[in-house]
């Protein structure tokens, strides 16, 4: 859980007309001041992540990597140490091949001397990104980065875009090396993109939702609330859908200017607790008609998660299933509450049904203790 400046801030770097947005030690620092002034670090959110376009185009003389010292006139161990001091972890981004996507120095045959660098630093988290590679390189070397990151004696989170890269990926080998993997194109801030990328893991056609557990994870991205592109029930609904996908909630918004309502999806203890929850296990559509779609997730303590979505329409839908329709038999029944309010829907029977209505776009989440 985190911050990540990528779908927000891109790549500016015109810290003369832009300063307060540009990519720049002043903006990770302002980050880090918000995830605890708004509370953010007191429900998880801990790591703020640097992206892409942070260092000089070139390598000094020795080979190593350089912040550019316009943007980042304290260095990048100094921005670690001001986010330490703030009880979060500093990440940072890195790429497989010879250049980053954004055209700045890659990792390709100095793996282990940025493993180090990074170490030395104080970096908690490195994402490895895969422009300017070869896909067929990739088996052999991100697990190489794996190797020097764990002979830094480190702690560092390896975030990998391998599968994103990869048309048929080898997801055991993936999660091998890596904690988080991103699998998909990137988020866009809009409606589409974000549901593009739920169809995609609901589809599940490599079977990777499987893979899923403690440590290792699919990343589907970022989370766009509090951005432009998303209704107030289509954040609900992201925010909900990366809870039943068990998916890192990195946010990549302005926490500076972050609407009340949109903060208050953010920082939700109860749909928190699903995405966190012990067991790590990813969540799976179970049901698709037309625009209902059901989702469920086994939880610590005999628990489901159960979502309902709704993701078109113009009117509200009306939504009427018998537990055992959506997997949930256990013949003594299940309380469900429902978890953005935690408000207790009901005591049901494995042959009962549940009537619920949807609004467009929107969600309705529940946790279903086993009685």
């Amino acid at each position: 859980m985190g911050w990540l400046s990528w779908e927000r801030f891109r790549c500016n770097i015109d810290c003369v007309n832009d300063p307060d947005n540009c990519i720049s030690e002043n903006l990770y620092k302002a980050m880090a001041d918000e995830l605890v002034k708004g509370g953010y670090k007191d429900v998880g959110y801990e790591y703020v992540n640097i992206d892409d376009c942070w260092p000089l185009v070139n390598r000094d003389a020795k080979g190593f990597l350089v912040a550019d010292p316009k943007r980042f006139p304290s260095g990048i161990k100094a921005l670690a140490d001001y986010v330490h001091s703030k009880g979060l972890k500093l990440g940072i981004y890195g790429d497989f091949g010879t250049k980053t996507c954004g055209g700045y120095p890659g990792s390709k045959f100095y793996m282990e001397q940025d493993a180090n660098t990074f170490a030395s630093w104080g970096i908690d988290s490195l994402k490895l990104d895969g422009c300017y590679s070869r896909i067929e390189d990739m088996p052999f070397g991100y697990p190489i980065m794996e190797f020097y990151l764990n002979q830094t004696g480190r702690p560092i989170l390896y975030s990998c875009s391998w599968p994103a890269y990869t048309a048929t990926p080898d997801y055991k080998a993936i999660a091998n090396s890596c904690n988080i993997w991103r699998n998909y194109d990137d988020i866009q801030d809009s409606w589409d993109s974000v549901s593009g990328i739920v169809e995609f893991y609901g589809a599940n056609k490599l079977n990777f939702s499987h893979i899923a557990g403690p440590g290792r994870f699919n990343d589907p991205d970022m989370l766009i609330i509090g951005n432009f592109g998303l209704s107030h029930n289509q954040q609900r609904y992201q925010m909900a859908m990366w809870a039943i996908m068990a998916s890192p909630l990195y946010m990549s918004n302005d926490l500076r200017r972050m609407p009340e309502e949109s903060k208050a999806i953010l920082l939700n203890k109860n749909v928190i607790a699903i995405n966190q929850d012990p067991l790590g296990v990813q969540g799976n559509r179970i049901i698709k008609q037309g625009d209902i779609e059901v989702w469920t997730r086994p939880l610590q303590g005999n628990s489901v998660g159960v979502l309902f979505s709704c993701i078109g329409g113009a009117t509200t839908a009306q939504v009427k299933l018998a537990l055992t329709n959506i997997g949930l038999t256990n013949p003594s029944g299940y309380n469900l509450t429902e978890v953005f309010e935690g408000r207790f829907v009901g005591i049901f029977k494995p042959n009962e049904s549940l009537s619920i209505s949807i609004d467009p776009y929107d969600v309705f989440l529940v946790k279903a203790a086993q009685l």
